[in-house]
């Protein structure tokens, strides 16, 4: 992951190298070499995910600056919130990798205290998959984790509830049920345990008024006032992602053009369920 980038572009390997020493270990060998099993953990993921983006964007700023300088708003899913707050000046590239390392160490000793994760719903609303986690929650944590596009909504809780809440919806009609590969029930009660540590790296960290609006997973809204943005990012790690929310709040601001920064195509495929008519570019596949 990001490999191509770090060979062609010096600003991207630059990202690499001062990782190494914010972090005190080789990101750029992880994410070029593996193994596998060390990105899928949450302490390296997130890091990785993190720096690449940011090493994406700089490919975007030699190929199309004037993408990067004229872009109005800016908006990330879940991690990539810190994406975009570096980009919109709230935080600067170490502070941001700082707390991103903290939060996904937190996380992931979240995620190993208890058996849980989370499991991908396609085909039902919302409603539909409240009612699921109602039925199935009894006494454990089950809940909506991410509002991602209509007809497709992440659920998180201990495990047997998300066994359980995975058999009533495929019941309910929905068309596909399928676990997500990560470490814990992330965006749920189940993370409180990591809000006191983020919200500790949070407090060191200088945040300052975003040059552009960023929009929050939390509410769907931009926010100007750095003790505001930090209050919100740590509530990020417990509250449901409000993505569909998110985009529909940018097409209602006049939007007419997006560009996704990061590995992968799927915001790209979420915006093609959300609203169609508006073009979504991407940097890096």
């Amino acid at each position: 992951m990001g490999r191509l980038l770090a060979d062609t572009l010096p600003a991207a390997r630059s990202l690499y190298e001062r990782a190494r020493d914010v972090l005190g270990y080789d990101l750029g060998k992880i994410c070029f070499e593996g193994p596998a099993e060390d990105l899928d953990s949450t302490v390296y993921s997130q890091p990785a995910l993190f720096v690449t983006s940011l090493a994406a964007l700089e490919l975007l700023r030699r190929e199309q600056p004037d993408v990067v300088d004229n872009c109005v708003y800016a908006a990330g899913l879940s991690l990539g919130e810190y994406t975009a707050m570096v980009y919109a000046g709230v935080m600067d590239f170490e502070t941001g990798l700082k707390v991103v390392q903290r939060r996904g160490e937190a996380m992931q000793q979240a995620s190993d205290a208890t058996p849980s994760g989370m499991v991908a719903v396609l085909g039902l609303e919302r409603e539909q998959v409240e009612a699921v986690c109602e039925q199935a929650r009894g006494n454990e944590v089950l809940q909506i984790a991410n509002l991602l596009c209509p007809g497709n909504i992440a659920i998180s809780g201990n495990n047997a509830a998300c066994e359980r809440a995975a058999e009533l919806a495929v019941a309910a009609g929905a068309f596909k049920v399928q676990p997500l590969a990560v470490a814990g029930a992330f965006h749920t009660p189940l993370m409180q345990s990591a809000v006191e540590k983020l919200a500790s790296a949070l407090s060191d960290a200088k945040l300052s008024p975003p040059r552009i609006p960023v929009v929050s997973n939390v509410d769907a809204q931009p926010h100007s006032n750095p003790e505001e943005i930090r209050r919100l990012l740590i509530e990020q790690v417990v509250s449901p992602v409000r993505w569909e929310d998110s985009m529909r709040y940018l097409v209602q601001q006049g939007t007419d053009r997006m560009v996704e920064v990061g590995p992968g195509r799927v915001l790209r495929g979420l915006m093609r369920r959300i609203e169609r008519k508006i073009p979504v570019d991407g940097v890096i596949e």
